[in-house]
């Protein structure tokens, strides 16, 4: 059995990383500092070590040189904060196999553990000190859905894991470049359905003359054209999911069409007479306000109903800011594998732009500016100046990218708003205002509000 030294002195969030890999198998030991780990290292052998590179009586580097010293195999991955990323490019240069930014879930890291292991089995003793990031790098599975660690995040993957395993129609809202298709796959990956067809469709890029044909299909000389019979979106996602992106841009003659669809679970290709029995489940997904477009006879309510049996809203990055560094990290990786660059992260600078801008563009945003800013970086870290100059000008400190404290005339809602989102907790109320408990307590008093 693979043996596995964690080294960690956060002795829940260890307990919690032992016991996630003690289920997938590994024999897992767990200390909390840097002089009891030196111990076990002496004493036994690892396959491969996870360690903090801040301990009470030392560092994670420290550990690392002792390692290599003994057996230069095994495989260190050194866990840090954003504020350590120094220490971390320094364990990099000194033999670490990878790191990982805290906070993390188990599961980010399990893919990376795989990969250490697999290298070391693949390269000699000689070799196995790794000379560029990108040969460890792990390997991006495009579709992969990143789990936030955000309360939002959180309650965004309950949802996830609470629809997916039904056959209800989910309605997918939220900002543009929020990642809802992402969402969509995820609950298709957690479903019945997951060894069936995804099909992912985007209604506002469909021509309206076409349209029936590209959701239903055609026989060969239905019409001006149809020089072959084709397959439509609904038979191709029989037996699994169909995923309709912006359906609030579907005419109102598509909509009774797709009503019917979905009612009677059949289809009739465009130039046939025979219908045909289709078994799918439908998420769509909208970044309007599909009740108002009801309202305002846009969109048809029984079609609306029949589509929004559960509703999920994707949060915006804006109110999940915990995972912004965890996304970016993720696109990192990912443009580093596209581009074929060994890019490691970001200087401190960039890291602290990223967080002072409010990301209007979301995940989309977000992804684009680390691929571009990967394509201009010629050192290991992300430099400020390659960033775009939106990002690198944000003020620091910027609170009004959040709620515009305190220079306000909607102070007081301003502060409602935080409360709720907190779900009344104070503290974390506070941080998303950007100020300490004692403002936010100064202020409760000074606009009567009580909890």
């Amino acid at each position: 059995m693979t043996k596995i030294l964690i080294v960690e002195d956060d002795v829940p969030f260890g307990t919690m990383l032992k016991t996630f890999l003690q289920k997938r198998e590994y024999e897992v030991n767990h200390v909390f500092t840097a002089g009891e780990a030196l111990k076990k290292i002496k004493n036994e052998d690892f396959s491969l070590i996870l360690t903090d590179v801040r301990l009470p009586d030392s560092d994670g580097l420290q550990i690392l040189k002792e390692v290599k010293i003994k057996n230069n195999k095994t495989q260190v991955i050194v866990m840090t904060s954003y504020a350590e990323i120094s220490m971390a490019v320094q364990a990099m240069k000194d033999g670490a196999f990878d790191y990982v930014s805290k906070p993390f879930r188990p599961e980010s890291i399990l893919q990376t553990i795989k990969n250490a292991l697999q290298h070391s089995k693949a390269k000699p003793v000689e070799e196995s000190k790794r000379k560029q990031p990108k040969e460890s790098s792990p390997k991006i599975h495009r579709d992969e859905f990143v789990k936030g660690v955000s309360d939002a995040s959180k309650k965004l993957n309950d949802y996830i894991e609470l629809v997916a395993p039904t056959n209800m129609s989910v309605l997918v809202m939220g900002e543009s470049g929020t990642g809802k298709e992402q969402v969509a796959k995820s609950i298709h990956e957690q479903s019945k359905r997951k060894n069936a067809a995804f099909i992912a469709v985007d209604c506002g890029a469909i021509p309206r003359e076409l349209a029936s044909s590209e959701f239903f299909g055609h026989l060969k000389g239905s019409f001006t054209g149809a020089i072959n019979d084709k397959t439509g979106h609904f038979e191709a996602a029989n037996g699994g999911t169909l995923f309709l992106d912006e359906i609030g841009n579907l005419t109102y003659e598509l909509q009774v069409q797709l009503l019917r669809a979905l009612q009677e679970r059949r289809i009739k290709p465009v130039g046939s007479n025979t219908e045909i029995q289709v078994d799918i489940r439908v998420i769509t997904a909208t970044n309007e306000d599909l009740a108002q477009a009801v309202k305002d006879g846009d969109f048809r309510e029984d079609l609306y109903h029949r589509l929004n049996e559960f509703s999920i809203k994707v949060p915006s990055l804006k109110d999940r800011k915990e995972d912004l560094m965890l996304f970016a990290d993720y696109f990192l990786d990912e443009a580093n594998e596209e581009l074929e660059k060994n890019v490691i992260g970001f200087t401190e600078d960039a890291l602290e732009a990223f967080k002072n801008y409010n990301w209007p563009g979301n995940l989309r945003e977000l992804k684009n500016m680390v691929k571009r800013a990967v394509l201009l970086t010629q050192t290991d870290l992300i430099p400020m100046k390659v960033l775009p100059h939106e990002i690198s000008m944000a003020p620091v400190g910027n609170t009004e990218t959040e709620y515009g404290l305190f220079k306000n005339k909607n102070e007081e809602q301003l502060i409602l708003e935080a409360l709720e989102k907190s779900g009344g907790n104070k503290s974390k109320a506070a941080r998303l205002l950007n100020i300490d408990r004692k403002t936010l307590y100064n202020k409760l008093k000074q606009y009567g509000i009580k909890l």
